[in-house]
């Protein structure tokens, strides 16, 4: 990674059957819990016996496992067999998903490392996870809950911990016309698909796009799991056409603090419903089943990337005016998607998709701009050429059709006997076991993009970009897409300022995978310090000119104070209310969540 922690262009690179029913009766009144209060660790008098882990193994029908870090082969016998074969499938991240104590994540400096739990359920039905649930609370245990494991705050792992892993619930099941519960009068039926907890969105694009014909807003990245992002609000390539992941979802089933299976809707459990979609993973429940809205599949999908450097700082300063007028001019609206990167080293990386149109007409709409670049090849060149492409929807994440094409856009998991669909992103693999040096992120108003305020834009991206590249992804802010798609995710808990920000700048740095226990894998510290000074450093500049910006909360600054603000805004105070009303004892507690103020940074002790 060098540092820089660059996603490129794509064009580069069920349902679980209900067991449980929800009660229908009220949760108990929100009561502060003792303080401090503190839970229990190994060693402690009152750890659960082995009698009692003997007792929820049977309860779980043998699913309770002892989990060993990921790098344990390695640090035992670094030429060993099973090392190698880990070193092989560092970069693999379906691999790197299959393995109980696997992080997408390797790290972050100074903040958290990969840590085992003390047991782990290997979760396949919804009684596995009420089970564990209830084991948890009865015993006074820390609980961690895992799914798709993307979490760069390490929310999904923490040591001394039970864990809930959904991995194994990955059903999915297409409907033509869905109903949540309690909806039959109210609602009419939509086109969905109802997915297990544990699925990832590769899997689903494959179940509703390629197999299925339709179109459901869902991840980047193929690999994350479906709960975490829908949890998180969640933004894909077409979010400007579809919205927020989120504001699709019509129904969830959830396991709450209580043991308790409760089905969350509109009509059922309003207010949880409302929490789930953008609140924050690991706060506020397990969910086990999610039903997500199906849209009607465009014709095509296309891409757009180059890359251009400037010969001086003065014609870097030129080319993103140029780019911000442009893109106000001519891409502002639901069509672009994904990210251009302002880089320190003077270049403007291109890396753009677009829903409905076809090769011809993305290249006339482009034509001015590639023009104004040709037009002074003394100041602009091409590092990278200029690509323009499309191919019919239905093959977007097809990786076979893809490669009948000839393209290398995407990577196949290579193991013996993985699925078809099993293929990522050759422009996310720089992001598989990354260990990050710093990350931030700000939400920028589409206010900017006024013509008396673009030179301000421009400026403050250019300084920024002396300390570290900026991405700006278009598809993470919501101004320009269509007004159902903005009102649906108003009904959502994420900060409002999405509403309004044309995208979300992101300051990253890092290196390759530190899992702990790896052989031969040196830490330059003092060089991942400077790197994570240049990110506070450009994201400051952004801040210059949007001081009270939010930021998302699963691409954010693990160390931001102001963190309750910067992820929900106003929503919060009413996300602290259905915290305490369905895990009034915190229960579930991670870092930066709903609640969590009131923790030790460990989880361990009630402090407030």
């Amino acid at each position: 990674m060098q540092g820089k922690w660059n996603r490129r262009d794509v064009l580069k690179g069920v349902a679980a059957m209900p067991l449980l029913s929800a009660l229908g009766a009220a949760p108990p009144p929100a009561r502060a819990a003792p303080v401090p209060m503190r839970r229990v660790r190994p060693g402690d008098r009152s750890w659960p016996s082995e009698a009692q882990w003997r007792q929820l193994q049977r309860d779980v029908g043998g699913r309770l496992v002892a989990p060993k870090p990921l790098a344990a082969d390695c640090a035992a016998a670094p030429d060993g067999a099973a090392c190698r074969l880990l070193e092989r499938n560092l970069r693999n991240p379906y691999f790197i998903g299959d393995q109980v104590s696997g992080t997408q994540v390797s790290g972050w400096l100074d903040a958290w490392s990969p840590s085992i739990s003390a047991r782990a359920v290997a979760a396949r039905t919804t009684a596995d996870v009420v089970a564990a649930v209830n084991f948890a609370r009865t015993r006074n245990l820390r609980l961690a809950v895992k799914g798709g494991g993307h979490s760069y705050q390490g929310t999904s792992n923490a040591p001394d911990s039970l864990l809930i892993w959904t991995r194994a619930m990955q059903a999915i099941e297409m409907h033509e016309r869905f109903t949540a519960q309690g909806g039959a009068a109210l609602q009419a039926p939509l086109p969905a698909v109802t997915v297990a907890a544990g699925a990832l969105w590769g899997d689903v694009y494959d179940a509703v796009t390629t197999k299925g014909g339709r179109y459901v807003q869902g991840g980047g990245c193929t690999t994350v799991g479906v709960a975490g992002l829908i949890q998180s609000g969640g933004f894909g390539s077409f979010s400007k056409r579809y919205g927020l992941a989120a504001a699709s979802l019509l129904e969830a089933q959830v396991v709450t603090a209580d043991g308790i299976v409760r089905t969350a809707n509109a009509y059922m459990n309003p207010d949880l419903f409302w929490a789930l979609k953008g609140g924050g993973g690991g706060s506020f429940g397990v969910l086990t089943r999610l039903t997500l809205r199906t849209h009607e599949l465009p014709a095509r999908f296309g891409a757009v990337s180059a890359k251009i450097k400037a010969a001086s700082t003065a014609a870097f300063l030129r080319l993103i005016g140029r780019f911000v007028e442009f893109y106000a001019g001519s891409l502002f609206n639901p069509h672009w998607g994904e990210s251009v990167t302002i880089g320190a080293d003077d270049t403007l990386d291109i890396s753009l998709v677009s829903e409905g149109y076809g090769g011809a007409r993305q290249a006339a709409i482009w034509r001015p701009f590639f023009d104004w670049i040709d037009a002074a090849p003394g100041d602009f060149k091409y590092v990278e050429p200029r690509r323009i492409a499309s191919l019919p929807a239905r093959q977007w994440w097809d990786f076979e059709a893809r490669r009948k094409r000839g393209s290398d856009a995407m990577i196949a998991d290579p193991r013996a006997g993985a699925p078809p669909a099993h293929a990522w992103w050759a422009g996310d693999q720089a992001q598989v076991g990354a260990y990050i040096d710093g990350y931030d992120s700000v939400w920028l108003p589409a206010a900017l993009l006024r013509e008396r305020q673009r030179a301000q834009l421009a400026e403050a991206l250019f300084a920024a970009s002396r300390a570290m590249d900026v991405r700006l992804h278009f598809n993470k802010g919501l101004a320009g897409a269509p007004a159902g798609a903005i009102a649906a995710a108003r009904g959502t808990a994420i900060n409002p300022a999405v509403l309004g920000a044309f995208a979300l700048a992101l300051v990253a740095a890092g290196r390759g995978p530190q899992y702990p226990g790896l052989p031969d894998r040196r830490r330059d510290t003092p060089r991942a310090r400077r790197h994570a000074a240049g990110v506070d450093a450009a994201a400051a500049q952004l801040r210059k000119i949007v001081p009270d910006a939010g930021s998302y909360l699963s691409e954010s600054d693990y160390f931001n104070r102001s963190w309750q603000q910067a992820f929900w805004g106003a929503n919060y105070v009413r996300l602290r209310a259905v915290k305490d009303k369905y895990d009034p004892l915190g229960l579930f507690t991670v870092h930066h969540g709903v609640g969590s103020e009131a923790w030790s940074a460990d989880g361990f002790v009630r402090t407030g």
